[in-house]
């Protein structure tokens, strides 16, 4: 039986009367400087019903406002005394990877398609300053401020911040994104080479202000990290995919696998080929390109990789609460295609 969005978040506001939270109103104007409209109906189609539209608990008992707005779900959850917003990720099919006739597109991007059977919620920012801080107690950056990226931070770094966030609170299940989750999230529905079409100029993103090594450069580049909302988000409310800071993955890098896949999460550590490691250390994902990136780096598809212990000023993540990952079986299990198709 499909649910409504309507029953969801009136049952929710009952839930989190005595917890203190609040379900925006329609006209109320939040410090996040939009409009939020509920109660709209989320439709399920008739042949993605083996797919949860919505989330099993909406909201988390850590929320202290949720609701839903044009770009769909939301809810603001307060850890170690600062605020983070997510926004729900739908499950749903795509087609990771770039077609062969992508301008930019390098060979390790072979087109496939990818069914993620399950939502999550992602940051709709990197994580801040003021968010590392108050959960590591430290900032490695050169330029201190509240609401720039926290850069300088490895994969390893990062898993430490995961760590004492779910230590401290328990069924959260914060997590690194999957790489085909970040992709599907940055695409939020689009196949185009970035996420609102196919031109890429310094009015979208931050970035070198150049598509490639040997093409002058378009003058007014930042040549430096932004806010976390200094763009435009995308379809989805996310900030920021394209460009300002790399962000890591949970995949080691790897060539993707043959044929399509259903929520895939990268190889075993021991599998991974030795032209995908530095100094003995197996790779892990980056996507989404920095202010120092050419602009075919921050295309959708394009598949960026350093070790996990490598820091430095173009290096960010983006946070994540959703399933336990776990690679093997039917984490990483083929679909035809035909079975795919027939879940669009």
């Amino acid at each position: 039986m499909t649910k409504h969005l309507s029953s969801l978040l009136q049952n929710s506001a009952k839930a989190k009367t005595k917890a203190g939270g609040r379900l925006v109103g329609d006209s109320e104007r939040l410090p996040l400087g939009r409009f939020y409209r509920l109660n709209k109906p989320m439709q399920q189609a008739e042949n993605t019903e083996h797919l949860k539209r919505l989330p099993e608990q909406f909201p988390h008992p850590l929320a202290i406002e949720w609701g839903e707005d044009d770009f769909g779900l939301y809810q603001m959850v307060e850890l170690f005394g600062v605020e983070h917003v997510f926004r729900w990720i739908p499950p749903g099919l795509f087609q990771l990877g770039s077609p062969k006739n992508e301008e930019g597109r390098f060979e390790r991007e072979t087109l496939h398609w990818v069914t993620l059977t399950e939502g999550f919620w992602l940051g709709e920012t990197v994580i801040s300053q003021q968010q590392w801080k108050a959960v590591m107690d430290e900032n490695r950056s050169e330029t201190a401020e509240d609401n720039l990226p926290q850069v300088r931070i490895s994969w390893d770094d990062c898993a430490r911040f995961i760590e004492a966030i779910n230590s401290e609170h328990k069924g959260l299940g914060a997590r690194f994104p999957t790489e085909a989750e970040w992709e599907y999230a940055c695409r939020a529905g689009s196949n185009t080479t970035v996420c609102w079409g196919e031109k890429l100029d310094l009015s979208n993103a931050n970035f070198l202000g150049t598509w490639d090594f040997g093409v002058n450069r378009e003058g007014g580049a930042l040549q430096k990290i932004c806010p976390v909302k200094s763009y435009l988000p995308n379809a989805w409310g996310l900030y920021q995919m394209h460009g300002n800071v790399w962000e890591w993955c949970w995949d080691y890098f790897s060539d993707y696998p043959a044929g399509n896949s259903e929520n895939p999460e990268g190889p075993e550590e021991e599998t991974v080929s030795e032209d995908y490691k530095l100094n003995g250390r197996a790779v892990r994902v980056l996507r989404g390109g920095s202010w120092g990136s050419r602009g075919r780096n921050l295309r959708s598809a394009y598949r960026g990789r350093n070790r996990p212990d490598e820091r430095n000023n173009y290096i960010g993540f983006r946070l994540a609460l959703g399933r336990e990952l776990g690679r093997g079986g039917a984490a990483n299990k083929k679909a035809e295609p035909q079975a795919l198709r027939s879940s669009e």
